[in-house]
């Protein structure tokens, strides 16, 4: 069956029988997307799973946009249906080509770390990275939480046991083990838990917007090592720059990015054949762990 009417029919069965047509929507990696025409009614986008992976995935993503608009202000998609099959959404612009948006996604992903911080790591519920369930157990160490709950637990996944020989594996658990090391000790505050550059966009005003998120309570340099390990564009140069200057980093952030983003390699390499370079980034990561003979 076609994506386009896999999705039609999930929107009559949904209710939604105004619907005229779908059409398919670039960007998305992990589910069916697309824009649905409404006679009655404004456009949609709508998201579904071929499979859908278990009953939670998109109440769960729909939690984790309503978080960050009203406990982090930023601005999100309104939620017009999540159920077991379907989320659908207002519509969305694509963001516009400009030095001025990026300093302005600035702002605002500082006053989302910056105004959430928590005592503890983790959310009150586990919610959906791509097509894999995100552990959220609640720790009161930061470093324990993203060692055991986002990196080592890919290890035992068929692809990542398949991408990564034994040593690498153990180059993993010794990084972990050194983390305290490595990376400095921050509070946990709300993030976006997969801010890739495709799930940045625009409201229909010209402001920042997010989509697809994978909330947790958790270090603030997660959504930043992302942004800045998936080729952001030339015009968001002032967005780092920016950032940094609001949230006071210091100057060796740049060094910390490639073991903070291990987590997402890691995700990626475990759902996705074409891993789109993450394997190579992976062992690059690990290689000063490797034991050396």
């Amino acid at each position: 069956m076609r994506p386009s009417t896999f999705l039609l029919e999930g929107l009559f069965r949904a209710g939604m029988r105004d619907v005229v047509t779908v059409e398919p929507a670039t960007g998305g990696v992990a589910a069916l997307a697309g824009i649905a025409t409404r006679r009655d009614a404004p456009s949609v986008f709508v998201k579904a799973f071929a499979d859908t992976p278990a009953d939670d995935v998109f109440v769960a993503e729909a939690e984790g946009l309503a978080a960050l608009r009203d406990l982090g202000g930023m601005a999100t998609p309104e939620v017009i249906l999540a159920d077991r099959e379907l989320l659908v959404l207002s519509v969305l612009c694509p963001r516009p080509r400009s030095e001025t948006f990026w300093e302005q996604f600035a702002h605002a992903l500082a006053r989302l770390h910056l105004s959430t911080t928590h005592p503890r790591f983790g959310w009150h519920r586990d919610n959906w990275l791509g097509r894999c369930r995100q552990i959220n157990t609640w720790d009161d160490d930061g470093f324990a939480f993203f060692a055991q709950h986002r990196l080592l637990r890919w290890l035992g996944q068929p692809r990542v046991e398949a991408a990564l020989d034994a040593e690498d594996r153990a180059a993993l658990e010794r990084l972990c083990h050194r983390l305290p090391d490595l990376l400095p000790d921050r509070p946990a505050c709300l993030t976006h838990g997969d801010l890739w550059a495709q799930n940045v966009l625009a409201t229909p005003d010209g402001q920042p917007a997010v989509i697809d998120p994978a909330v947790s309570y958790m270090w603030a340099e997660v959504d930043l090592a992302h942004v800045w390990s998936t080729s952001p564009p030339p015009e968001a140069r002032r967005f780092f720059e920016v950032y940094a200057e609001l949230t006071s980093l210091d100057s060796d952030w740049r060094a910390r990015m490639p073991i903070v983003q291990l987590r997402q390699h890691l995700a990626v390499l475990a759902q996705f054949d074409d891993d789109w370079g993450a394997g190579e980034q992976v062992r690059a990561t690990l290689a000063p762990f490797r034991t050396r003979t």
